[in-house]
């Protein structure tokens, strides 16, 4: 197994770790969760830079690695709706698009096709980076304020909350736009056309 590979199971590794320090109690674990997130995106982000410049770009790696990305997207997403942090109607759009696109994506590779990431799903995904990376801050700097310096209140509280509303708002909208548009420029392998 190559290193690109070895980085999108390492992803996929980290997951588990995240989602244990996600739901462990005291600060420590926060900053964990928050580290070990930022450890697994940038397995994201390496794992294709090194495939695609030391030309080890492999079927594994083409299946796996926006399997490794959904696992760990949509595990932090529920993790938050677990938390009471993000509404479950919004994960479910979010994990609703994400099956559909994967789904579509490996049918697409029956058929000898390849689905290449678009600009849309790249600033998806960038958004939902952002998203839950902000989430983590607000959950790890509410309890450093809380414990240390007992400076947080519900003033500090909403006005996190909005802003993750807001953040989550964009993210859904972007995850939708990018899956329509997938859906759009593929709509003849749905539809079982030939092309020409």
């Amino acid at each position: 197994m190559n290193l690109p590979n070895k980085l999108t199971i390492s992803r996929i590794i980290l997951t588990f770790i995240f989602m244990f320090f996600l739901f462990s109690k005291g600060l420590v674990f926060r900053y964990l969760a928050l580290v070990t997130f930022v450890l697994a995106s940038l397995t994201d982000l390496y794992d294709g830079k090194i495939a695609r410049e030391k030309n080890m770009i492999t079927d594994f790696g083409k299946i796996m690695d926006p399997i490794a990305d959904k696992i760990l997207i949509l595990g932090a997403f529920l993790g938050f709706v677990e938390l009471k942090l993000v509404p479950a109607w919004m994960v479910v759009l979010i994990l609703t698009r994400e099956i559909l696109v994967t789904g579509l994506r490996l049918f697409a590779t029956t058929q000898g096709r390849v689905i290449a990431a678009d600009l849309g799903g790249k600033h998806k995904t960038v958004s939902q980076v952002v998203a839950i990376f902000s989430i983590l801050i607000f959950m790890a700097a509410k309890e450093t304020l809380d414990k240390y310096y007992f400076a947080w209140n519900t003033d500090f509280e909403r006005w996190f909350l909005d802003a993750i509303m807001v953040l989550m708002l964009i993210t859904v909208a972007l995850t939708l736009i990018s899956g329509i548009s997938y859906v759009m420029r593929n709509k003849d392998l749905i539809l079982g056309e030939k092309l020409n």
